[in-house]
């Protein structure tokens, strides 16, 4: 779903895939290959948000602002899942946990990451590759290169993301049965854990 407003229309790259039960508003600028899902607002209503290529936005997340601000989230920022971003600007390749909160004027260096449920407090500024956790959140060490790999991976599944529901995504009845020989999903991304292991 994607609005104008006061006469502001969001700009979506093609490659790019809103999910339409996400609902994107105003002065929105969304690059290539992002991915928005379901649930997602991105509300473009008092200020500017940009995304740059490769950023997705998950299910259930907000971005917004106070008046007259403007916001960037850079090349590959990852946000997951319920996260919260409230006129802050986001690193490149920066990953936001689950549920996380970030407030107004926060700056998140490139390439840190954010953990689930972590609480970043306004004006926070956060050095790039910092590992972030808690409420208030807290930097507790340095994210590693094999960390900042296995998160940079991740990211290009949800980079690989938009093509697909491009390609495959359709609305449809479900089935009342499983099927007998109905294919197992191939596993192709591990754990953080799983990874450092390898």
């Amino acid at each position: 779903m994607i609005y104008s407003f006061k006469g502001y229309i969001p700009v979506v790259h093609e490659s790019s895939f809103v999910h339409p039960l996400a609902a994107v508003t105003g002065n929105v600028i969304i690059g290539k290959d992002c991915y928005i899902g379901p649930g997602a607002a991105i509300r473009g209503d008092w200020g500017e948000i940009i995304l740059e290529d490769g950023v997705n936005v998950q299910e259930n997340c907000t971005i917004h602002m106070f008046p007259g601000k403007s916001i960037v989230l850079k090349e590959s920022a990852h946000i997951g899942h319920g996260a919260i971003i409230h006129g802050a600007n986001i690193g490149k390749n920066v990953l936001v946990g689950m549920n996380t909160v970030i407030m107004d004027d926060a700056e998140i260096g490139d390439e840190s990451i954010i953990g689930a449920m972590a609480f970043v407090k306004a004006q926070t500024v956060i050095p790039r590759r910092s590992l972030v956790v808690g409420n208030p959140a807290k930097i507790i060490k340095q994210v590693s290169d094999e960390m900042i790999a296995w998160k940079t991976k991740g990211t290009q599944l949800y980079q690989q993301l938009p093509k697909d529901c491009h390609d495959t995504l359709r609305e449809v009845v479900p089935l009342r049965k499983v099927p007998k020989n109905r294919p197992t999903q191939e596993a192709f991304y591990d754990t953080l854990r799983d990874f450092m292991k390898k």
